[in-house]
């Protein structure tokens, strides 16, 4: 992944482009984004997700859609202001206590020494682990397969 390659692919600035090219690349290593299927999916989605590499957080209004956030327990928010606390966060918009807490957990078990996002959601905005966050989740949701057959629809319902 270079910055050039990912200013083309999202219509990201430079400065965003030198600043998450190489996260992204050891992310996409990493978790098997790894054909031009793939990665062309992938930075579809995160560039779309994350407005081209400028939002690393969602922007709270809140909007109706947000405050339905809170109280969710399919979300995992369960306490009060949880919605805020967590909205989405990261270049896929992680929402929930429960995705922060599951992506800490998954990362563990796969060997990245992945801080507490249950309790630090704050962390999934920067660089290192709003890459590393996305690609998991990408694979963890089995967008790989679904690039690898062209199904497109599908990738964007499992990451909305």
């Amino acid at each position: 992944m270079t910055p050039d390659l990912l200013r083309t692919a999202t219509g990201c600035t430079v400065e965003r482009a030198a600043l998450y090219a190489q996260p992204l690349a050891e992310a996409c290593n990493r978790f098997g984004i790894d054909t031009p299927q793939r990665l062309a999916a992938f930075l579809a989605q995160i560039g779309h997700e994350s407005g081209s590499f400028r939002y690393a957080r969602e922007i709270w209004v809140p909007t109706p859609a947000q405050s339905r956030y809170e109280g969710r327990a399919d979300l995992g928010n369960t306490q009060p202001g949880d919605g805020a606390r967590y909205m989405g966060r990261g270049l896929i918009q992680l929402t929930g206590r429960a995705n922060a807490r599951q992506a800490r957990d998954e990362l563990r078990k796969a060997g990245i020494d992945a801080p507490d996002f249950e309790a630090r959601p704050d962390l999934l905005e920067l660089p290192e682990w709003a890459c590393m966050v996305a690609a998991w989740f990408w694979a963890s949701r089995g967008c790989n397969g679904l690039a690898d057959a062209g199904d497109f629809l599908t990738i964007t319902r499992r990451i909305n």
